[in-house]
């Protein structure tokens, strides 16, 4: 009993103790103002920060797919994504014109100068973070193929319970 006392323990610590938290870092507005990413991480929702740029086909697949069940989601789970363009900073016009054009209802950010990125120490996009309620990152996902929406939607209504 006493071994099984303690495996639940150890196992239960590594849950509650395992989990990494967003980092603060500072990113921007498509108009150029800086936030901490931490203020959209750390607000009470489930959220979704999706890197991305203009160039990366898989990416704007990927966030097409999502804006379809944006909506429905945010009302099932109260959650919010959050759009992080990679672009660098002569790209970045080409950023606004794009997702007014696509009509993505999320928030659009950037981390031009790889802030986040680097805190983050991820390599390839798209690349996918769902943060749980209190902002700890609770599942990653590198890459993209039609589908994989709905496996971060299963992912998302875990949470939500």
């Amino acid at each position: 009993m006493k071994a099984l006392t303690t495996i639940a323990f150890v196992f239960l610590s590594i849950l509650v103790f395992g989990q990494k938290s967003i980092p603060s870092a500072e990113v921007k507005t498509l108009d150029g103002q800086s936030v901490d990413i931490q203020e959209y991480a750390q607000n009470g929702k489930i959220t979704v920060i999706s890197f991305w740029a203009t160039w990366c086909s898989p990416c704007k697949k990927e966030l097409d797919a999502i804006a379809d069940l944006y909506d429905e989601w945010q009302e099932a789970y109260n959650m919010e994504l959050v759009a992080i363009t990679m672009d660098t900073q002569r790209a970045l016009a080409k950023v606004k014109p794009m997702v007014e054009s696509k009509g993505w209802p999320f928030v659009i950010l950037s981390d031009a100068n790889q802030v986040l990125r680097n805190a983050l120490n991820f390599q390839t996009i798209p690349q996918t973070f769902l943060l749980d309620q209190e902002g700890n990152i609770v599942y990653t996902h590198s890459g993209y193929v039609p589908g994989d929406e709905y496996e971060l939607e299963e992912k998302i209504k875990a949470l939500g319970k």
